[in-house]
């Protein structure tokens, strides 16, 4: 292995993997970075015996050098010169250190997902050289495993709240990027990477007799063709859309890249001359613009139409939370755990129940303040509703309009329109509008019992049930209100 190497510390790299996404792309590794002759031998190796083997794509093995990058600055100022002198008590130094680091990109602290990426970049290469270069790595386990156990827990819920999906999907009406606009349509409809959509191709769609359309694509992460998936017509609508778009394009160009579907011609760069297949990167910056050391050089999808999150910042979007939102929106609905791994293209139901699936209840169930009860509905009066205009309607329209299955809204129309919580049939129980009597007792009774038997043997995990004690709460506040007002009244 060793003769084979490359000389010097300065390699390129071609990606050969005719499977791969990045099929016959360059990637230049400048090791010279690093002081310590020891750790550098050691990254080369792991980096080149890793290629050669096919251990790790080209591109995961660039992204591990430039987290060896600041595991090395670490190195440098703590005087460690080689991975063999690391104790536990080094890795918890290491730790602390990336927890106060900031992104040169940014200017911001480094996110939990990054901090976790570089511990376990050098975790990787901790536990290859304990197996090929035993003597100049540590012989004695110096990680406890758990480092960033919180962390992992959080990545778990990261779905597209539904408030900020709403203005994504307004914000596609006049989108002038075609290429975004009809990405989000894709990214929506099928949950599939963006690496992934990004080398679809133009023959991808078909026509189906039953579904409509299907639409086949290669899963480059498994390294297998996905079976055709059934798509929604707006999802064959965007492609033959962005067909239609790139005709030009692929007049112009090559073999080799003309059957993609996202191929353009950048307007800035070293490729701004020739038509190249849009990069994750370049569509990243489309979504939320191009930022330098924390500020925007170039506005995004988020900026050109204003979608900010609850904090009134901009969303930060990715597109692999599109994904994440499918799942969560298909388990949400009660889809079988097992359809949810085939749409997904997971090996294991483990990795769909653990990372993806999630339920949206949590945000939705919040505080027993907006819980209105009342004895009897007929003496509803302007202590229960305010304003005086609201009041006269609910008593018209308190056995009409005002009635639901479980309750009473003193308010569903606002400025002639009807409230989403109705229309999305919603928990309308935490809504301040929301009023339930005595009578509706055994209603609240039964979906209490519902939810609490969903809760029995719960093969979802910790997350699944952290979304429904809220409601679970809710309800049991309820019911307690309920019969204490039944208790007076008999």
């Amino acid at each position: 292995m060793a003769s084979k190497m490359p000389n010097g510390d300065k390699w390129e790299l071609i990606d050969n993997d005719s499977n791969s996404q990045h099929y016959r792309k360059k990637f230049k590794f400048n090791f010279s970075y690093i002081e310590s002759d020891s750790i550098k031998n050691v990254v080369k190796a792991y980096i080149w015996r890793n290629h050669k083997e096919g251990n790790k794509v080209l591109e995961n093995l660039y992204k591990d050098i430039s987290r060896v990058k600041i595991f090395n600055t670490f190195a440098i100022t703590n005087g460690n010169f080689s991975f063999k002198s690391l104790t536990n008590s080094d890795v918890d130094i290491f730790i602390s250190y990336l927890k106060t680091l900031l992104s040169n990109r940014t200017n911001k602290q480094l996110s939990y997902v990054y901090q976790k990426s570089c511990l376990d970049t050098l975790k990787s290469i901790i536990r290859w050289g304990q197996l090929y270069m035993p003597n100049e790595v540590p012989k004695t386990e110096i990680f406890t495993g758990n480092e960033y156990i919180g962390i992992n827990r959080k990545l778990k819920i990261d779905f597209i709240p539904d408030e900020v999906l709403e203005k994504i999907n307004n914000a596609l009406v006049n989108e002038e990027n075609l290429y975004v606009k009809y990405g989000i349509i894709i990214l929506q409809s099928t949950g599939m990477r963006l690496g992934d959509m990004l080398k679809l191709t133009t023959n991808c769609l078909n026509k189906h007799l039953v579904s409509g359309y299907t639409l086949k694509w290669y899963d480059h992460k498994n390294r297998k063709e996905r079976q055709p998936m059934p798509i929604p017509n707006e999802c064959a609508v965007a492609i033959e859309k962005l067909i239609e778009h790139t005709k030009k394009l692929r007049e112009r160009t090559d073999d080799s890249i003309k059957d993609y579907l996202f191929i353009h011609q950048p307007i800035v760069g070293k490729d701004s001359n020739n038509i190249v297949v849009m990069s994750l990167r370049n569509y990243t910056m489309c979504l939320n613009g191009h930022i330098v050391k924390g500020k925007l050089v170039r506005k995004g999808f988020v900026h050109n139409h204003n979608i900010l999150d609850i904090n009134g910042e901009y969303y930060n979007l990715t597109a692999h939370q599109f994904r994440r939102t499918l799942a969560t929106d298909m388990l949400s609905k009660g889809t079988n755990l097992k359809a949810i791994q085939e749409v997904l293209g997971h090996s294991s139901p483990i990795t769909t129940r653990q990372h993806y699936a999630d339920i949206k209840d949590r945000e939705r169930a919040e505080v027993f303040k907006n819980i209105g009860i009342i004895g009897n509905i007929n003496k509803v009066d302007e202590t229960v509703i305010t304003d005086k205009k609201d009041l006269i309607w609910f008593k018209k329209n308190k056995d009409k309009s005002a009635r639901m299955e479980d309750g009473y809204c003193t308010k569903p129309c606002s400025d002639g329109k009807i409230c989403d919580r109705l229309l999305k049939r919603q928990k309308c129980y935490t809504c301040g509008r929301y009023i339930t009597t005595p009578e509706y007792l055994q209603a609240h009774k039964n979906h209490l019992a519902e939810l609490e038997k969903k809760l029995e043997g719960n093969i979802y995990g910790d997350h699944y049930v952290e979304h429904f004690l809220p409601t679970i709460e809710i309800l049991k506040e309820i019911v307690k209100r309920l019969e204490e007002i039944q208790n007076v009244n008999n």
